[in-house]
């Protein structure tokens, strides 16, 4: 039975950074190599990062990418790395198109490219806009054992490459992705590796992305995956990781070129099988290493967490800013961000503004002091009241102008302070929020990113409270003061003002808001599942006439199936209503 010790390399790319990506990939399969792998292989575009997006209409990206990756073959040959097979993903042209491709690297040499068959294009995806789908399936006989590659959507839709690979024959399959993450996707991910596992009658090595890229983050979790669905080895998530396993496998004897047609099975196109043989005696028997534990799925909130801090951080380094700053209100959403601030990036690189106006209550004021003091974050206190004071007067503002003015003079500041600085201004508005319009366009909506955009008012409560118990459990000072998490939370632009003045309670609001933005639910299916019809009409109003202000507010780590932004695209001029019985 011949034995394949293969490796995973789970890493994190940068879009655009050709040469530090190709270099990354070069150095990981060194240490892949010195632990004896045979084959290696990468998530896919690994060399271009993903998602290039407009980038792919660029004739000279693809041509880069292409010719990095020859280069890559020869220089993997002078490192010592020529004996195994690499499999690496980039971008590739050719007459038909840019395609999205994953090409076998072999002593010195491209000696098989796959192009992505499926090409996704819902949700934040668009290749269907940049790529042409390929139909060629390379099969690499290694070692004695037939192996077939496979890129991401490619798993995820019935019928295609993988069956095909299934009918023809092969011993192993190497999936190779960039899958962002989203909450609960693992409950998802696993059952399909395995069920397509099964579907080729051979294990499945399936290597993600991990890292953030704008709004998006990948979560790594790659694994392999026997034909009979038992998870044989795990990454943890939202790290680095190269994930290195033997595989004792019977070789197949799999001589087919071509995938027989069969009536009833869903309809796809002929594939052109071509097997190349790269090194077709066995390796001799030998004493396996270890298995590596398979890695514990993170709880919920911890799963959360993680996204949001790799989400801040990459987007922070991948910019080229060293600090971030933002407003310490004393509330949570301000309190949770300074913890994932600090959690991602270190105290020092974390500045806190306190911005007091006539109506800041002294408790505000004290939390934000009590924030920083256990964060250990620099922290100063600038006082608008002045400032508010002036435009109140010269402009005669009252009622909402005059609580807007407020929120704007804040914004002033912090960008002021940046330009100054050079610190990230950060945006603390969450997703319930953003859904119902409760930001002020130019004041708590300025900043170059959002680190809790996606997260709901209620899911930045949990979080407050799993990170506290976190500290506590390492027997650290929980960051959050326990009077920002129980508070009544207020914008505090009037006196006495709480949010549930104008909003219903948080916890009803949330689950409306979840099945009208999420679940595309309409007005008749919400008052169907038991909701007063005033308040959905007023809900979905308040959604509706926010579209503008979601348009304007900073890019944040997406974590929910559907996130405002690429996910979820309205016109801003729209004057559809849907009938109300």
């Amino acid at each position: 039975m011949p034995q394949l010790r293969i490796a995973l390399a789970q890493v994190n790319a940068c879009v655009g950074d050709i040469a530090g990506n190709s270099s990354m990939v070069l150095d990981w399969t060194r240490r892949a190599v010195e632990s004896g792998a045979h084959l290696v292989a990468f998530p896919e575009t690994v060399i271009a990062g993903y998602p290039v997006e407009d980038l792919a209409l660029r004739k000279s990206f693809a041509a880069a990418n292409r010719a990095e990756v020859e280069s890559l073959a020869k220089r993997l040959r002078e490192a010592g790395c020529g004996d195994a097979l690499v499999i690496v993903g980039h971008l590739d042209r050719d007459d038909e198109g840019v395609r999205n491709s994953a090409s076998l690297l072999h002593n010195g040499q491209v000696v098989a490219t796959y192009d992505k068959h499926h090409l996704p294009n819902y949700g934040v995806f668009d290749e269907a806009r940049y790529f042409a789908p390929g139909f060629d399936l390379p099969i690499a006989r290694l070692h004695g054992l037939d192996v077939g590659v496979v890129i991401c959507e490619d798993i995820w839709q019935n019928g295609g490459p993988v069956a095909a690979l299934g009918e023809v024959g092969v011993d192993l399959v190497v999936c190779v992705n960039s899958s962002p993450y989203e909450r609960a996707k693992d409950d998802v991910r696993t059952p399909l590796v395995a069920g397509r596992a099964a579907e080729a009658g051979a294990p499945m090595a399936y290597v993600n992305m991990v890292g953030g890229q704008d709004e998006l983050v990948f979560d790594g979790d790659s694994m392999v995956v026997a034909a009979d669905g038992e998870v044989l080895a795990r990454a943890p998530q939202f790290t680095e990781h190269l994930l290195v396993l033997d595989l004792d496998l019977p070789a197949g004897g799999h001589t087919s070129t071509t995938v027989p047609e069969q009536p009833g099975r869903i309809q796809r196109p002929a594939f052109d099988v071509n097997r190349i043989v790269l090194q077709a005696d066995p390796l001799p028997d030998r004493e396996p290493q270890p298995a590596p534990p398979v890695a514990e799925p993170l709880s919920d909130e911890a799963e959360v967490w993680a996204a949001l801090v790799t989400g801040l951080r990459d987007y922070v380094q991948k910019n080229g800013f060293k600090s971030v700053a933002f407003g310490f209100s004393g509330g949570i959403d301000s309190a949770v961000c300074a913890a994932l601030s600090a959690d991602a990036l270190g105290a020092d690189a974390l500045h806190g503004v306190s911005m007091p106006s006539r109506y800041s209550s002294d408790h505000s004021r004290s939390d934000a002091a009590e924030l920083a003091r256990r964060l250990g974050c620099h922290f100063e206190e600038q006082p608008i009241a002045d400032m508010v004071d002036v435009f109140v007067r010269q402009l005669e503002l009252t009622g909402l102008a005059e609580e807007n003015v407020q929120a704007r003079c804040r914004g002033i500041t912090l960008m002021a302070l940046s330009n100054q600085h050079g610190h990230l201004v950060l945006a603390p508005g969450n997703k319930t929020e953003l859904a119902v319009g409760y930001s002020t366009i130019y004041g708590d909506a300025v900043g170059g990113f959002a680190p809790i955009k996606d997260v709901p008012k209620t899911l930045v409560w949990k979080l407050a409270k799993w990170r506290n118990a976190e500290a506590e459990k390492r027997g650290e000072v929980p960051p959050i003061p326990e009077n920002s998490i129980s508070k009544a939370p207020s914008a505090e632009l009037r006196p006495d003002q709480v949010d549930t003045d104008s909003l219903p309670p948080y916890e009803i609001l949330d689950v409306i808001l979840d099945g009208y933005v999420e679940g595309d639910r309409s007005y008749a299916d919400l008052i169907a599942e038991g909701f007063d019809a005033d308040l959905v009409e007023r809900v979905i109003q308040l959604v509706d006439r926010a579209e503008y202000k979601r348009r304007q507010y900073p890019p944040g780590t997406k974590i929910t199936f559907k996130a405002f932004g690429r996910d979820r695209r309205l016109p801003l001029t729209n004057r559809w209503r849907e009938a109300r019985p």
